[in-house]
């Protein structure tokens, strides 16, 4: 006994189940060490600070002799 639908949905229908479905930007944080802005529950790219705690050694910056 298979469970068909008895009757199409309009594209209306379809339309207003899909508006709720609709892609969010994640929410950014700004890094209490740097004041950098990263995404939430992640280490920050820029200074690789986690919770108050240095958890990957960044490497310094390349400085160009002038």
């Amino acid at each position: 006994m298979s469970h068909e639908p008895k009757r199409r949905h309009s594209k209306q229908r379809k339309g207003k189940r899909r508006a709720s479905i609709s892609l969010q930007l994640s929410q950014a944080i700004v890094c209490a060490n740097c004041g950098a802005r990263h995404v939430s529950h992640i280490i920050c790219p820029e200074c690789g600070f986690y919770k108050g705690q240095q958890v990957i050694a960044q490497k310094p910056a390349l400085v160009k002799a002038a």
